[in-house]
């Protein structure tokens, strides 16, 4: 039994230390505060005799401070405005010059129809005195012409007068001729038989008058036509032709070695008037084919049908002609076939329909 109690109470122990420590700082806290009273209880009456002082020097404080803050409130203000004005300087002049902003408006406005004014004033007064110009103008150029045909009437009648002037003696000549002639024929048939005079009157009143012969007249052939150097008077009628594509027409029988033609039978159809042929570039383009020549034609119109075809002629340089040009070779032109697609097809129309080619 010993042996327990010595261990509950040795457990015990930690425990009631614990709990006795707070109760120890309590004790030491009141110790203290008692040491401290008296102290305090002694400076109390010192606190006491310390307030009227303060509140005696309370009053001289305010007193103190009034007249020093009106005294730097003069300096305070008189210092403030300059940089017032200053500030308030730009503000005067906007207000300013907002109050003043329609007043200029309205000046400018008038000043605007004012200038206005004057010059249609100015231009009113100028406008008679322009349409006077015009007038005096138009007067003259209208006199111009008069004068011009009055001088030419003049001259004309001058020109008239001379001519009546220099015709009278050849009229009167004329009438002399005449008289003459007329009185010889009187004497000739005072001289003939009366029986010859009255046969040949009776003759000339039985004879019926003859109808005028009609004559057709037909156009002469102008120099140097086509129908001239055919040696035809008159044109030759035309008849109806028509030509679809087939490819065994193209044949190789053409004026060029280097191309296949299709006749477009236009030459039959025209009397010879005409030649159209489509002409099919045989590739590749050779030196053969670049020789310069002329034809003697008196008109020659070419159109690319497809492809390409680069010519030079002279007087027009180098020509690039594609599909869809169209382009006229006057009579005699020089000219060079330089180079040509593959594919390249022209059409070809030229009157005559028979001429001649020449290299130059």
């Amino acid at each position: 039994m010993a042996k327990a109690d010595t261990k509950s109470k040795a457990a015990a122990e930690p425990a009631m230390a614990v709990a006795a420590a707070p109760a120890a700082k309590r004790k030491a806290v009141a110790v203290k505060k008692k040491a401290a009273a008296p102290a305090k209880k002694a400076a109390a009456p010192a606190k006491k005799a310390a307030a009227p002082a303060k509140k005696a020097a309370a009053p001289a404080k305010k007193t103190a401070a009034k007249p020093a803050k009106k005294a730097a409130a003069p300096v305070n203000k008189k210092a403030a405005a300059p940089a017032k004005k200053k500030a308030a300087a730009p503000a005067k002049k906007q207000a300013a010059a907002k109050k003043s902003a329609p007043a200029k408006v309205a000046t400018r406005k008038q000043a605007v129809k004012k200038t206005a004014a004057a010059k249609k004033a100015a231009s009113m007064k100028k406008a008679p005195a322009k349409k006077a110009a015009a007038k005096t103008a138009a007067k003259t150029k209208a006199s111009t012409p008069k004068a011009k045909a009055a001088k030419k009437s003049s001259a004309a009648s001058a020109g008239k007068s001379a001519a009546k002037k220099s015709a009278a003696p050849k009229a009167g000549a004329k009438k002399t001729a005449a008289k003459k002639t007329a009185a010889k024929k009187s004497v000739s048939r005072a001289t003939a038989s009366p029986m010859v005079v009255a046969k040949t009157a009776a003759v000339r009143r039985s004879a019926p008058a003859r109808p005028a012969a009609k004559v057709r007249r037909t156009a002469a052939p102008r120099k140097g036509s086509v129908t001239r150097k055919l040696g035809l008077s008159v044109p030759q009628p035309q008849v109806f032709t028509v030509s679809h594509l087939k490819e065994e027409d193209f044949k190789a029988d053409g004026l060029r070695s280097y191309a296949l033609y299709r006749d477009l039978g236009i030459a039959a159809a025209t009397a010879g008037l005409c030649q159209a042929h489509v002409i099919r570039m045989v590739p590749p383009c050779t030196d053969e084919v670049r020789k310069r020549h002329i034809h003697e034609t008196e008109l020659q119109l070419v159109y690319v049908l497809k492809g390409w075809m680069k010519n030079e002629f002279e007087g027009h340089g180098t020509q690039m002609m594609s599909e869809g040009t169209c382009w006229l070779q006057p009579p005699g032109i020089k000219h060079t076939v330089l180079d040509y697609s593959p594919d390249c097809e022209v059409l070809e129309i030229i009157v005559p329909a028979d001429f001649k080619t020449k290299e130059v």
